[in-house]
């Protein structure tokens, strides 16, 4: 029945996006891709983190995590979570749900590409036989395999012996232990999907998971990020008639370029936000500013605070296109940008502290004024979210966010709507 149950709800996601795809006007193309971040939450795109997190949280640092975590409870946080999201009526599609769906030659593509047999320690072996048994193993997997070698990313290091079959190996892991931040492969604008380029090497294979769902979806990215061009999610927010890009330590300039020289955002004003501190806490744009509504936003206490001799001073650079045209000038230079959200008549709620470090910034906006937040916050910021009228869910992600994430980050919204 459980079964039955699954693909019955990933059935019905793949009508929901056939339905969202398939008018063929320029006009009917860009209806739900979210325009403002504060938009009702329609469809999400999640990842329930499974056995390719251990890896990462017996090394934290290494995994870039905070923290070690327990795996299942994590895991368990995360379910509960979809739920919360779903009793809005949001659709979840998870990725696992999505590759279960996706035909078996993708598949096996994806996990050739990264199940690897190394015989450097064998000088003498026929590394076309040990091909050839590598694509015989991998023609014999299920589905499930396949999907656990995706993730899992193995590498078989041989040696030779005398004993028993005359192999011995060392199995080693490169586990997608970051996938579950959903954010950041991906940014979705108004004009649609655009693969990123992940700052660190080790997740950059998580974008090719990423456009493979995409794909199966019948949402064919607009851009992939290239060469120098660096792109991740949580740099970006879109705000009704601007972008926010947050350009430092995850995301750089030439990645932004690639953005506007391919009109990629969908908006006549990208406000680019240059970050001078690079600190991992405060990694993307999402870490110290996030926004609740038209109107409303917040700002983590540094930033807020910072004088111009500070690092944590937040700067912007303003690029406008004129209309009719797909050409972006740069209109203004070293902006505050906390004046920057005065002007655009902004109210800002700031986050102190000990709250930031609770990641209380990283909060998602499902619609106007409603936000779904890491539980624990201080009664001072809980108050100061009731004075502004916001609704809050807060959510148990104690485990979870010692991987340097959270509310926010775990979510890649498909679909919004007024």
């Amino acid at each position: 029945m459980k079964n039955i149950k699954n693909y019955s709800f990933v059935v019905l996601s793949l009508v929901c996006f056939w339905l969202l795809t398939a008018c063929t006007t320029k006009q009917n193309k860009q209806i739900g891709y979210p325009k403002a971040e504060w938009d009702k939450a329609e469809i999400i795109l999640m990842h329930t983190p499974g056995d390719e997190l251990f890896n990462g949280v017996i090394h934290p640092s290494a995994g870039l995590f905070e923290d070690y975590f327990d795996v299942e409870k994590a895991a368990n946080e995360h379910k509960h979570y979809i739920s919360m999201l779903q009793h809005n009526g949001i659709q979840v599609l998870t990725v696992k749900d999505i590759l279960n769906q996706v035909g078996r030659d993708t598949l096996l593509n994806l996990a050739a590409a990264v199940l690897k047999y190394d015989i450097s320690n064998i000088p003498d072996e026929d590394s076309v036989a040990t091909e050839n048994y590598r694509q015989q193993v991998l023609s014999k997997m299920s589905k499930a395999d396949l999907i656990r070698c995706i993730l899992l990313q193995p590498t078989v290091k041989l040696t030779a012996t005398d004993n028993n079959t005359g192999y011995e190996a060392q199995y080693i892991q490169n586990p997608l232990m970051n996938l579950y931040f959903t954010r950041d492969q991906s940014i979705t604008t108004p004009r649609g999907h655009v693969i990123c380029r992940m700052n660190s090497s080790q997740r950059a294979p998580e974008t090719d998971i990423i456009e493979t769902c995409y794909q199966h979806l019948g949402l064919q990215p607009l851009l992939r990020i290239e060469g120098e061009g660096r792109l991740e999610g949580g740099d970006y927010i879109p705000a009704e008639n601007v972008s926010f890009i947050g350009c430092g330590m995850r995301t750089n300039m030439q990645g932004i370029n690639q953005l506007l020289q391919a009109d990629a955002f969908g908006h006549d004003t990208v406000i680019v936000v240059c970050d001078h501190k690079f600190w991992q806490m405060q990694m993307h744009l999402d870490t110290y500013f996030n926004i609740i509504d038209h109107n409303l936003c917040t700002l983590v206490r540094s930033r807020l605070d910072a004088q111009p001799d500070s690092p944590e001073y937040v700067t912007c650079n303003i690029f406008a296109r004129q209309q009719g045209t797909k050409d972006y000038t740069l209109t203004a230079e070293n902006i505050p940008f906390v004046q920057l959200l005065h002007d655009r008549g902004m109210q800002i709620i700031p986050i102190e502290e000990e709250d930031e470090m609770h990641y209380a910034n990283n909060f998602l906006t499902i619609s106007p004024r409603h936000i779904m937040a890491v539980g624990g916050q201080s009664q001072q910021f809980q108050q100061r979210l009731k004075d502004a009228g916001v609704a809050v869910e807060w959510v148990t992600l104690e485990s979870l966010i010692d991987g340097y994430g959270a509310a926010h980050c775990m979510t890649q919204v498909m679909k919004r709507s007024k």
